[in-house]
């Protein structure tokens, strides 16, 4: 297949969850929409499967986990299982952020001659991903600071961002002129949530008036831990009352989020290219982040912080209103439009069945 018959496609794409109203991964549904546009069919293998309306060249196959947790073995015998019998319907594989997948039907989709890609942006690497590097015919990812792993393989397209999902708008107003400021995302130690109320301190030291909304949840033991260690940090602060804890929300919900408040913000310690970040910037909201990955774009603006000292935090926000963000969020749309990474994405693999 040569990459002018690319849209002719026929593409197996596994995931962690199809549903629409994930919190997290609700993305993957545009994401599995645009793909279908760009191809003849999608066969999708997913470990849990939820809400969705997907256009009817793609077909969902569940490996089961809505239906209750069973052992890992199970969960990679209906892989394989899956990945044999729908053979006939594929061309190439695409496999998001879930290098297990490679671990256990690596070796069959190279039996077969499948070429296979993997989407992967964050800074662990382990034996998993490894493995899954040894199968790939190819690597996705967001940014090289996304992707830690040295190999030939790796291409890097920067992030899907749905721009009509997260075009600029107009942010609703604030009868008091308080600062809203809006953080998103996992509540984990990486994510530094804890450390943003130092920033506030600051804030409300200054007399600044200000609102501070969290939406996320905990995604392990460990995080639930650190968000009991956040509720009882914020009970203790004089301003207690202008925290909110929104729980999680799903993807489609945040660009109304992000209307309401006056900027976003984000001290991850990850160092990948984060799409929470990005989207902000694409709606038209300033973005103050400590993220590496975003110094080159943000740092003339001012919104990119080198130290997460509460002072300079702090700052940030504050100026963040009166920022003109304007050139990057420009840089996002012109460069991380989704319809154009799923194009290379397609285009890639075209080349190689």
């Amino acid at each position: 297949m040569n990459v002018s018959d690319s849209d002719r496609m026929r593409l197996l794409i596994t995931t962690q969850a199809v549903d629409q109203r994930d919190p997290v991964l609700g993305f993957f549904h545009r994401w599995l929409e645009v793909f279908a546009v760009q191809t003849e069919s999608v066969e999708v293998i997913c470990l849990r499967e939820g809400e969705h309306a997907l256009p009817a060249n793609v077909r969902v196959h569940s490996l089961g986990k809505e239906r209750g947790a069973v052992g890992s073995a199970t969960y990679a015998w209906r892989l394989l299982r899956l990945a044999w019998r729908l053979r006939g319907d594929y061309d190439a594989v695409f496999v998001h952020m879930n290098p297990e997948y490679f671990v256990v039907a690596g070796g069959l989709w190279k039996l077969l001659g499948k070429p296979a890609a993997l989407w992967y942006t964050h800074k662990s690497v382990d034996l998993k991903l490894r493995i899954a590097v040894f199968w790939t015919s190819v690597v996705f990812s967001a940014s090289r600071e996304s992707f830690r792993l040295p190999t030939k393989k790796l291409q890097v397209l920067g992030h899907g961002i749905d721009l009509a999902q997260f075009a600029p708008q107009t942010r609703e107003p604030t009868p008091d002129g308080a600062l809203r400021i809006l953080t998103a995302g996992r509540i984990s130690a990486t994510k530094r949530t804890r450390e943003m109320l130092d920033a506030l301190d600051v804030l409300n030291a200054n007399g600044v008036p200000f609102t501070f909304t969290v939406a996320g949840e905990p995604a392990t033991e460990a995080d639930r831990a650190y968000e009991e260690e956040l509720k009882r940090a914020i009970a203790g602060r004089p301003y207690a009352a202008r925290v909110t804890l929104l729980g999680p929300v799903a993807h489609a919900d945040m660009p109304r989020l992000l209307a309401r408040h006056d900027v976003f913000l984000n001290l991850s310690a990850t160092g990948s290219m984060d799409k929470a970040v990005l989207e902000p910037l694409a709606a038209g909201v300033p973005a103050v982040t400590s993220n590496e990955a975003f110094r080159d774009l943000l740092a003339p603006s001012g919104l990119f912080v080198s130290s997460i000292e509460p002072e300079t935090v702090a700052h940030a926000l504050e100026a963040a209103r009166t920022v003109d963000i304007a050139p990057a969020g420009a840089y996002v749309r012109a460069h991380y439009a989704l319809d154009r990474t799923i194009a290379k994405i397609i285009e890639e693999l075209g080349s190689r069945v």
